[in-house]
């Protein structure tokens, strides 16, 4: 039975909805039914379509109790909203339904398990949120919560781990049929590790142990995890909260983390090998992955930053928050490689290119600009004994306005720049990542949709991220180079 908090939810985003015309939303990325998204939750393929569900308060543009939406695609471009699916009703998770997965059971129904949040009295005073397991399974559309929750507590923690830093559930079916779970946690220490746990049915779970420990290495808790065998290693994607930068490799603040490693099954062991930042841009966090019906492994995370979300400037289109462009993620030479998502070429049209420009100073070229582009730009050297100081990109751009991605190879470091693209607040505008080059010889590629840059650097041995809320009219792109620079490039408009 639906209750009457996830009724009327339901009630008021489909009323809503209608406010919001379909120019202001994103082309093809998702973006909240209404009010606010984060993090994506039960990405997965169900019944013949792919499902997401997020983080969402529909009321409100900005956090809330947290709630879960709801949309079903079939090529991951494009989707369809459906009702929200999980509302904070009940005693365990009258705070809020936090994040966690989806898996298909033997007999067809879906299993969603999720944090439930409950603000409790402390016996030293004030309040806090105690944090436990709960699942609700369903159809598709509707769900049930299950008599049993919560079916992780404190109770299920190793000695020390805290009963307040508890979340974020990831199931899977193992081949044998039995399940398990990987779930964010804080340890004794204050930093964060991911527990593991076991069930026969989906439904009891027993902890098996600590799969993999922090130790203060990177940031402090670790939240939202994903775990997955990749090219024949075994990955573990994480967000670890409250970082301290690490060269360019990590950044202040919330970042991602991904640890590549080995996977022993039997004794269920994970060994770390390397680790590397997920996304160096400014807007990415808690990514989650799927296995295509056709092999691949799918990425999509939350596009957006913790540090700036609340200070942006009130979305008056009744949204705020949307998911990154879906990646085919690989490993090649112990990296983590990211392409933006195949279907995507099929919303290409109207090419424009153009081969050996060469240049300094500023340049724009005929045909190049929108804000709903797949750019490829290839950089070379003009003068190979005097390699160019700096190139950069600038789009979104008019008289007023401009965001821009640079190059430096002498320092080679590779820059996201969007100080001057319409916001009024100080948040965080520029980010940086180290790209080596030889002789200054880089290749972008730039997915542009309304709100957002992707930038994949060297066929996606990096990417840049970040969110741009320049006014649509600004569509200019042009071109800087510092020194002399000879560019391929070639522009694609994108369809909705």
């Amino acid at each position: 039975m639906n209750s009457q908090t996830l009724r009327e939810a339901r009630k008021y985003e489909e009323a809503t909805e209608k406010m919001i015309a379909a120019e202001q939303r994103p082309a093809f990325h998702l973006s909240t039914r209404v009010g606010w998204l984060n993090d994506p939750n039960g990405f997965s393929y169900y019944k013949g379509q792919y499902h997401m569900f997020y983080q969402y308060y529909p009321y409100a543009t900005y956090w809330g109790p947290m709630h879960w939406g709801h949309a079903v695609s079939r090529d991951l471009l494009h989707w369809e909203y459906l009702p929200a699916v999980l509302a904070p009703d009940s005693p365990y998770d009258r705070d809020g339904c936090f994040s966690g997965n989806a898996i298909e059971l033997p007999d067809g129904r879906q299993l969603l398990m999720y944090t439930g949040v409950l603000n409790m009295p402390q016996p030293e005073g004030g309040s806090r949120e105690i944090q436990t397991q709960c699942i609700a399974v369903g159809d598709g559309v509707d769900y049930e919560k299950y008599e049993g929750n919560p079916v992780l507590d404190e109770k299920d923690l190793p000695e020390g781990s805290s009963r307040y830093d508890f979340r974020d559930p990831k199931p899977w079916r193992k081949a044998d049929g039995t399940y398990r779970c990987v779930v964010g946690s804080r340890p004794a220490d204050g930093s964060g590790q991911i527990l593991l746990y076991s069930s026969e049915d989906g439904f009891h779970w027993k902890f098996e142990k600590v799969l993999a420990e922090n130790k203060n290495r990177f940031g402090k808790m670790w939240e939202c995890p994903d775990f997955f065998p990749l090219d024949g290693k075994q990955v573990l994607f994480t967000s670890p909260q409250d970082m301290l930068p690490q060269g360019f490799e990590y950044h202040n603040g919330n970042g991602t983390l991904c640890l590549i490693g080995t996977y022993d099954e039997e004794t269920e062991t994970f060994t770390e090998e390397k680790n590397q930042a997920i996304d160096y841009g400014i807007d990415f966090y808690a990514p989650q992955t799927i296995l295509t019906p056709d092999g691949r492994r799918v990425m999509i995370g939350w596009m957006q930053n913790w540090d700036t979300c609340n200070m942006h400037q009130r979305m008056k289109e009744g949204w705020f928050g949307q998911m990154s462009l879906p990646r085919e993620i690989s490993i090649k030479n112990g990296r983590l490689y990211q392409k933006p998502l195949r279907e995507l070429e099929a919303l290409r049209h109207d090419k424009v290119s153009y081969e050996d420009v060469e240049f300094t100073g500023i340049i724009s070229l005929d045909g190049i600009k929108g804000r709903r582009v797949d750019m490829e730009i290839e950089i070379f050297p003009g003068d190979e004994e005097h390699v160019y100081q700096k190139f950069a990109v600038r789009f979104a751009q008019n008289e007023q306005y401009q965001t821009s991605i640079s190059y430096r190879p002498h320092e080679s470091v590779l820059k996201v720049d969007r100080k001057f693209s319409g916001s009024r607040r100080a948040i965080i505008h520029q980010r940086r990542c180290e790209v080596a080059s030889e002789k200054g010889v880089i290749k972008l590629r730039m997915i542009l949709d309304r709100f957002s840059v992707e930038v994949f650097v060297n066929d996606g041995a990096k990417v840049m991220t970040a969110t741009t809320y320049t006014t649509q009219e600004a569509d200019g792109i042009s071109f800087y180079a510092v020194g002399k620079v000879r560019m391929n490039v070639t522009k694609w408009d994108l369809s909705e």
